[in-house]
């Protein structure tokens, strides 16, 4: 028989038994539906998070507290040591290298906010003007405050959109100039800045930022009054980031007076944080897709089983082919390819419900997905192999059968 009646006979034999073609397709159904969906939304996931650490900006270098080795580029790059701590007067030499555009120390505290009977719950970042060029804010209304208003200590914050409507109201218009409480100390608005939207599930509007001498010196207490979370740093160009990190490590082993002992800070280029994101997303989608996986091996063991009780249920069908001259071969391959339909079946209809349910979770989660051709022909290639796999053993029972014990069988 050619390939055309080796379907034309599958789709009989299907149709003859749809419900319970219908149940062995459910294992398969689930399996790639879930498998398109898990892999849609890791690959979606890896896209947002490497698309929010790409809009920070290329030449983005930062510096945090804490043992390990930066980049390995500088001489004296070393593993381990212990947790260090990072103070604003840290960004103070690393502004003077000359392959650096911009420096911001930045320091954040959790605090609650008040506006006559409007309140929010808020992370402050407390940070300089360059904080605003290295993040690429623009105020919509009012500005951003000054290298004076830092030295000062002056109580003035910059709003997001998002808090100053929650605050204000209309989208806080009438924010700038006026006075809020935070944790029940007055500050002056004096600008709000421009929407960026959300990224995911980060409002990236949902900010407050304020003087970071005025944050240590308002929220921070003993000996962390002057330390700070971290230290954005913006070079010149792309082409001097390498050497600039170098330049940062040297400049602070100096500052830390560290000797011969082990660096007490990490000094990471975005790159080197997108390959971080990007290998664990990929660990995680793949994670994901491998346990939806086992949902396809249990498809294929219910196909198989299907296919022994068709074998059983068919035995005078397969005696009265082979005695009227049917070969063995022809026999396998009739089973063979009803298995591999029913896989393939499966599998399509997997992909359509994998890709809705895509689509439903990430509107539900408000999370980016990303639906692959790749995917979607991994899981149907996978589909029909299972069918082949788990249909080739029913099927070789089938061609062996003995004609005259065929046809004696009740």
């Amino acid at each position: 028989m050619n390939v055309g009646e080796l379907l034309r006979i599958s789709i009989r034999s299907l149709r003859s038994n749809m419900l319970r073609s219908f149940l062995t397709m459910l294992g398969i159904i689930i399996g790639v539906a879930t498998v398109i969906a898990m892999i849609s939304i890791g690959q979606g996931t890896s896209k947002q998070v490497t698309s929010q650490i790409q809009s920070l900006g290329s030449n983005l270098i930062t510096v945090t507290a804490g043992s390990g080795s930066s980049t390995g580029t500088a001489a004296g790059g070393s593993q381990g040591g212990s947790t260090g701590t990072l103070n604003i007067s840290d960004a103070d030499p690393i502004s003077k290298i000359d392959t650096v555009k911009y420096v911001a120390p930045v320091s954040q505290v959790s605090a609650q906010l008040l506006n006559g009977s409007n309140t929010a719950s808020a992370t402050i970042i407390g940070s300089t003007p360059d904080y605003a060029d290295i993040k690429s804010w623009e105020t919509d209304i009012g500005r951003f405050f000054t290298e004076d208003e830092v030295n000062d200590r002056a109580k003035v914050v910059v709003l997001g959109a998002t808090t100053a409507e929650t605050l204000f109201g209309e989208a806080g218009f009438d924010a700038v100039g006026s006075m809020i409480k935070i944790n029940n100390i007055p500050f002056r608005v004096i600008g709000v800045l421009k929407a960026k939207g959300s990224s995911g599930t980060v409002d990236q509007d949902d900010t407050v930022i304020a003087p970071i001498t005025t944050i240590q010196s308002r929220f921070q207490t003993g000996s962390s009054r002057s330390s700070v979370r971290q230290i954005l740093v913006e070079a010149k160009s792309t082409d001097v980031i390498n050497s600039t990190m170098a330049l940062i490590q040297y400049t602070m082993r100096q500052s830390h007076k560290l000797g011969g002992a082990d660096d007490d800070f990490r000094v990471q280029s975005q790159e080197d944080v997108m390959s971080s994101a990007e290998s664990v997303t990929k660990t995680l989608t793949l994670f994901l897709g491998g346990v939806a996986a086992i949902s396809l091996l249990v498809g294929g063991i219910g196909i198989m089983n299907i296919m022994l009780v068709s074998v059983t249920e068919r035995t005078r069908e397969i005696g009265i082919r082979k005695a009227i001259g049917a070969k063995e071969g022809t026999i396998l391959s009739q089973f063979l390819f009803e298995s591999v339909t029913l896989a393939i079946l499966g599998g399509v209809i997997g992909v359509i419900l994998g890709f809705g349910g895509s689509k439903f979770v990430g509107k539900l989660m408000d999370v980016t997905t990303a639906v692959s051709m790749n995917s979607v022909l991994l899981a149907v290639g996978f589909s029909a192999c299972i069918g082949i796999v788990f249909g080739v053993f029913p099927a070789r029972q089938a061609a062996k059968l003995d004609p005259i014990e065929a046809l004696r069988y009740e």
